[in-house]
């Protein structure tokens, strides 16, 4: 149950309104174009399950702009088949951060690509930014995805690529490349500043990591770090590109 549902439109503008405390995803679009979201304001309890603030299915040509969303589950979810969408100047908490995905959970999805997010912020959300897939899935792309400009405050998990999301087992086929985390600063409450946990059949390539400068403000709730405590970063599977700052070991070998 979805408190707003667009289907099937093509210009769309959504302006102006509040959303507070739906049942399910307070805002669901599938198989929409040319959409235009901006500020509004989404509310609803950090303990509220699967009250996602904007879900994206088959949605092309989106911006998501100048607006507050505090949920409990993903502020911004982007699904499979969606393209060209822009996310910029949202501030997420509570919640579980952006995410693009979950993706690869039913057969034969299409691509995603060109998903960026930019100039926003994130308040003690459980997930930063985040890819997520599901293992045993069939084949697809996730390419172009970025994050830059990004402020976190006490966010767990701030960096993650996850394909092992669900509990189907397997390994994903959902190919994920050129992925960029750039100007990713502030604090954290868990020691595993990055964790990118990619498919054995088909690595992630193109990951690139630049200019990121988190802290570490100890464990308010945060997971245990899986790395033995020590602040740093969790890689599996991943061509990582390292560039500019970064204030923590990135992928040690």
């Amino acid at each position: 149950m979805q408190s707003l549902k667009f289907r099937n439109i093509v210009n769309l503008e959504v302006s102006g309104i509040s959303s507070v405390n739906a049942k399910a995803f307070h805002m669901f679009l599938v198989k929409t174009v040319n959409v235009n979201i901006h500020n509004i304001k989404i509310i609803a309890p950090a303990e509220s399950p699967n009250t996602d603030g904007i879900h994206l299915s088959n949605a092309d040509n989106v911006r998501i702009l100048d607006s507050f969303i505090g949920t409990g589950d993903d502020c911004v979810s982007v699904g499979r088949g969606s393209n060209n969408v822009t996310v910029e100047r949202v501030v997420c908490g509570p919640g579980h951060g952006f995410s693009v995905g979950s993706l690869g959970k039913y057969p034969n999805e299409e691509d995603v690509s060109g998903i960026h997010f930019r100039n926003c912020t994130m308040r003690n959300t459980d997930n930063g930014l985040r890819i997520k897939s599901w293992g045993g899935s069939t084949p697809s792309k996730a390419v172009d995805i970025h994050f830059e400009d990004i402020i976190m405050d006490n966010v767990k998990n701030p960096i993650i690529i996850d394909q092992n999301y669900g509990s189907r087992g397997g390994e994903s086929r959902v190919a994920i490349s050129d992925v960029l985390f750039k100007g990713v600063r502030g604090t954290t409450i868990t020691k595993d500043f990055v964790q990118f946990m990619c498919s054995k059949s088909v690595p992630c390539k193109g990951v690139r990591v630049e200019d990121v400068n988190l802290n570490f403000v100890g464990n308010k709730g945060g997971h245990q770090s899986a790395s033995g405590g020590l602040i740093g970063s969790l890689c599996n599977n991943a061509n990582v590109i390292l560039g500019g700052k970064v204030n923590f070991p990135l992928c040690p070998k």
